[in-house]
């Protein structure tokens, strides 16, 4: 059985002028930006996230650092993933024998780390197959590993993960997974009852 800038605000000027600007008026642009980038002006501008909205960050912040680690959503999918909430639901829970079996899983509440300036997270998956008495048939530590590093907090987690399978007669089984977080000691465990159906 096994399982398987500057610069760029002057480019902007070009595009909107058309080819046909005069050089002279790019020279004084480029000696503008020299100087407001060598005496430490700040050039970029772009409208702030209102107080309300600030505030609201914040308190989800507060929220999934306090709570545990949990799953917003777990299902069976028709084939992978291809991003956060980018896949389909499979419909029925039952499977053909020697079909491979996908899940997606949303955790929420997992540790993210901030070291000089770079946000980090990362996450173990273990699984086990058990059956309609309880035995379990296959299990492995550390089955599949998400992580990622950035320079802003990442907490959208698209998790997706395939299984195969051999030799599974008829019947209800179970595929228990455990998320481990890594960095901040937390777990949590989704169960998914699925069903392998007679060979035709």
């Amino acid at each position: 059985m096994r399982a398987e800038s500057a610069v760029g605000g002057m480019r902007m000027f070009d595009g909107l002028l058309g080819r046909a600007a005069p050089a002279a008026m790019f020279t004084v642009m480029a000696a503008y930006a020299g100087t407001a980038l060598a005496e430490g002006h700040a050039t970029t501008e772009f409208p702030e996230p209102s107080a309300a909205l600030s505030a609201a960050f914040q308190s989800v912040s507060e929220s999934w650092d306090a709570g545990p680690l949990a799953f917003s959503k777990v299902v069976f999918s028709d084939g992978p993933a291809t991003g956060y909430g980018k896949y389909q639901p499979r419909s029925s829970s039952v499977f053909a024998p020697e079909e491979a079996i996908h899940v997606y899983a949303e955790p929420v509440g997992f540790t993210v780390e901030e070291a000089d300036g770079i946000f980090s997270y990362r996450i173990a998956a273990d699984f086990r197959l058990i059956n309609a008495t309880g035995q379990v048939l296959a299990q492995q530590d550390a089955f599949a590993a998400f992580s990622s590093e950035g320079r802003s907090a990442r907490r959208e987690l698209p998790a997706t993960l395939a299984f195969q399978f051999s030799g599974l007669p008829a019947g209800d089984y179970a595929l228990e997974l455990d998320f481990e977080d890594e960095v901040g000691g937390k777990s949590a465990t989704a169960s998914l009852p699925f069903s392998i159906s007679a060979a035709e």
